[in-house]
């Protein structure tokens, strides 16, 4: 067995309505240039389209996506949405809120030796980088296989030596209470299909936004291809975002840079992107599109990202990836009787340079947890694994 000692740390970060039927709300830009008050966090929670067109602005595509969102990483400006705060199975991109929890705790150039208990609870069909017990990886290789290849057994290998499968959930729930991502609920941090585990466009926007400001998390979602071990010497995997490899006849998005895609049967296919086009960082998410094939979400989202890069300027901001990071709770109007999320308090978080560069170093900045007066090491190590519900 091998023990790895850690700082503790964490990062600071039905098909749609036709437009017609998209009502325009008052500019959000005060005379003078003065830019008025975003509006209150509930209105992502009204269903439908909501877009705030100025004079000029492109006609917000019709996709068939249960969700989707449109913002401005930078500023966290949401250009447009479609029930944003829809609860909805999130598959393999909720990987992106497994590592933004558990990538700062483990050091990359780390070594650990798998046994057969930490494979034991991958689920039935989940998708393998193809982990063997009895091989010692280096935790970055582990971490290419959850990114580009979206392997469940890397994951159940860094869940558990980040704490085990079930405080790994805890952590990843905490996390995105945090990030102000209050859809979620947590279950299996893998993204397996598990009765009662939710997330939404609105969060899984957050995630990646949050993702983009890490270096590593940036530079293992932006990784096209990457040699993994086996056991008789490196074989090639593969990023499964099509949008960046171009593969399965996809056309590669120009100045893509991530994030994650997902699939499973209940969840339907699931997608993080973001780009990057003249100074500017957007993310969209897209949440099971209902027509077409597997291949539909690479398209949504690419006619949601060619919408955004030019909506600039001509459209307000209907909300912000912010906005549930402050302690005033929020009316949910999609839900009828659900209960306002309760309230947290968190640093205001760092805003990356205007022109789109200095994404990873925005969100170097991190700390050792404290234990009383000091801080202390966290001793990564094996146990058993607790099953999950």
């Amino acid at each position: 067995m091998v023990a790895f000692c850690a700082l503790c740390v964490a990062g600071l970060l039905a098909p749609a309505p036709a437009a017609a039927s998209i009502r325009p709300t008052p500019d959000p830009v005060a005379p003078g240039g003065a830019r008025a008050a975003l509006p209150p966090p509930d209105l992502l929670y009204r269903p439908g389209v909501q877009v705030r067109p100025r004079a000029g602005a492109p006609r917000v595509p019709e996709v068939s996506a249960l969700s989707w969102l449109v913002a401005d990483a930078r500023s966290g400006d949401v250009l447009a949405s479609y029930d944003a705060h829809r609860p909805l199975p999130p598959a393999s991109t909720l990987k992106t809120l497994f590592a933004l929890t558990v990538l700062p705790m483990l050091p990359g150039d780390a070594r650990h030796r798998v046994d057969a208990a930490e494979l034991a609870g991958v689920g039935e069909g989940s998708s393998l980088v193809g982990v063997v017990e009895g091989r010692t990886y280096r935790v970055s290789d582990l971490w290419r296989g959850v990114f580009l290849h979206s392997g469940n057994d890397a994951v159940h290998v860094l869940a558990e030596l980040g704490g085990g499968w079930r405080a790994t959930a805890a952590r990843m729930q905490s996390k995105a209470r945090e990030l102000g991502a209050r859809d979620t609920r947590v279950l299996s941090p893998d993204g397996y299909d598990t009765p009662g585990q939710v997330s939404s466009a609105y969060d899984l926007a957050v995630f990646g936004r949050a993702g983009l400001r890490d270096p590593g998390f940036a530079r293992y979602c932006a990784t096209v291809e990457a040699p993994f071990p086996g056991t008789e010497g490196a074989y090639p995997i593969r990023n499964t975002n099509r949008l960046l490899t171009g593969d399965d006849g996809v056309a590669p998005y120009p100045g893509l840079i991530g994030v994650k895609n997902g699939y499973t049967s209940n969840a339907g296919n699931t997608l993080i992107a973001a780009a990057r086009r003249g100074g500017r960082t957007l993310v969209v998410t897209v949440m099971n599109p209902q027509q077409g094939g597997g291949l539909t979400v690479y398209e949504e989202a690419r006619a949601l990202l060619d919408w955004g890069f030019a909506a600039s300027g001509r459209v307000g901001p209907v909300g912000s990836l912010d906005a549930l990071r402050a302690a005033a709770p929020v009316r949910r109007e999609m839900r009828a009787g659900a209960a306002a999320p309760a309230p947290v308090s968190t640093p205001t978080p760092v805003s990356a340079p205007a022109d789109g560069s200095g994404w990873p170093e925005a969100g170097a900045l991190a700390g050792a947890v404290g234990l009383g007066a000091g801080a202390v090491a966290l001793v990564l190590r094996r146990a058993g694994r607790s099953v999950r519900n």
